[in-house]
C-alpha cells in the first residue's frame, strides 16, 4: 500500500518542477548571460548584471523597498494583532463573520482595490471632500509615500492577521486558566503566555507581508505616482520596456536571496511543536 501511495505525490512534483523549478532556472540562467550582436547573436556567461546592480543608483531604489517594506510590515503587525486577537476571543457565532468581513476585500482584484485608494486618497476625493465640508484645509495625500505605505497595509494586512488568529484560535485555554490561577494580571498572562504561543503566527504574518511588500510594483505605480520607484517597479521596467531581460533576472535573483535571507532570520525564533517561540 505504501509503494502505491508514492505515486500520489506526482502530479505535485510534476507541478513543482514546471512552474517553480522550472522558471527559477530560467530566470537564473538569464541572469549570468548577457547577448551580443556582432553580424550574429552569441550569448556568453557573465557576472556583469550583478556587478551593474551594486551601483549607488539601484542600492537606493533597493533600500526604499526595503524600508517601505518593514515600515507597512510593523503598521500591519501593530494592527492586525489587535484585529487577530479579538476575532479569537469573540462568540463563535460571530467569529466566522469577522473572519469574512476580513476576507471580503480580497475577493476583489488587487489592481481594483488600489485604484478605489486613488478615488479616496485624490485632490478632489472623498477625504478632502469630507475636510472641506468640515472647513478643514485639503491635503495632497495621492502620490507620496504615505500613499503609498498606505496601500500595502490595506492590501495586505489580511496576509497578517489570519496566520495570528490561527495560532492563537488552536491555543490551549487551560494554559491562560492555569495562569489566572496562579495570580497573574491580564498583563502577565499576555506577555508570558500568549505572545509566546502565538510567534509562530507573528512569523507567518511578518513573512507573508514583507515578501510581497518588498516586491510590488503596481501600488507604488498607482498611488505613488512612481515618484519613489521601488525594486519592483525597476524590474517591470527592464522587462516590458527596456527589454532587459538579463538585467532584470539578475535583480529577480537578487530579491529572492533577500527573502531567503530575511526568512532565516525569522528562523532564529525557536519555534516547538506546541506553537511557542521564543528569541535567543
Amino acid at each position: 500500500m505504501k509503494d502505491r501511495t508514492k505515486y500520489l505525490a506526482y502530479p505535485y512534483v510534476l507541478w513543482i518542477i514546471v512552474f517553480i523549478a522550472l522558471p527559477a532556472f530560467l530566470v537564473l540562467l538569464y541572469s549570468i548571460t548577457s547577448k551580443e550582436s556582432n553580424g550574429l547573436t552569441t550569448i556568453h556567461f557573465t557576472l556583469e548584471n550583478f556587478k551593474k546592480f551594486f551601483q549607488p543608483m539601484y542600492l537606493n531604489i533597493l533600500w526604499d523597498s526595503i524600508y517601505l517594506a518593514a515600515i507597512s510590515t510593523v503598521i500591519c503587525l501593530i494592527l492586525g494583532y489587535p484585529a487577530a486577537l479579538i476575532i479569537s476571543n469573540t462568540h463563535v457565532s460571530n467569529r466566522n463573520t469577522l473572519l469574512f468581513l476580513c476576507i471580503l476585500p480580497m475577493w476583489m482584484n488587487m489592481l481594483l482595490r488600489t485604484y478605489a485608494w486613488m478615488t479616496i486618497l485624490g485632490n478632489n476625493g472623498i477625504l478632502n471632500n469630507i475636510f472641506a465640508f468640515l472647513g478643514l484645509p485639503r491635503f495632497n495625500m495621492l502620490y507620496t509615500r504615505g500613499a503609498t505605505v498606505m496601500g500595502m497595509v490595506y492590501n495586505f494586512i489580511p496576509f497578517m492577521i489570519l496566520p495570528i488568529y490561527t495560532a492563537l484560535s488552536k491555543m490551549d485555554k487551560s494554559l491562560l486558566e492555569a495562569a489566572d490561577d496562579l495570580g497573574a494580571d491580564k498583563k502577565t498572562v499576555f506577555k508570558k503566555v500568549i505572545l509566546p504561543l502565538s510567534m509562530p503566527g507573528v512569523i507567518s504574518g511578518i513573512i507573508m507581508v514583507f515578501m510581497p511588500a518588498v516586491s510590488t510594483f503596481i501600488i507604488p505605480q498607482l498611488l505613488g505616482g512612481n515618484k519613489n520607484m521601488m525594486i519592483g517597479n525597476l524590474v517591470e521596467k527592464l522587462f516590458i520596456l527596456n527589454g532587459d531581460w538579463n538585467f532584470g533576472s539578475a535583480i529577480s535573483i537578487v530579491m529572492m536571496l533577500i527573502i531567503l535571507l530575511s526568512m532565516s532570520i525569522m528562523n532564529k525564533f525557536d519555534i516547538d511543536k506546541e506553537g511557542g517561540a521564543r528569541l535567543w
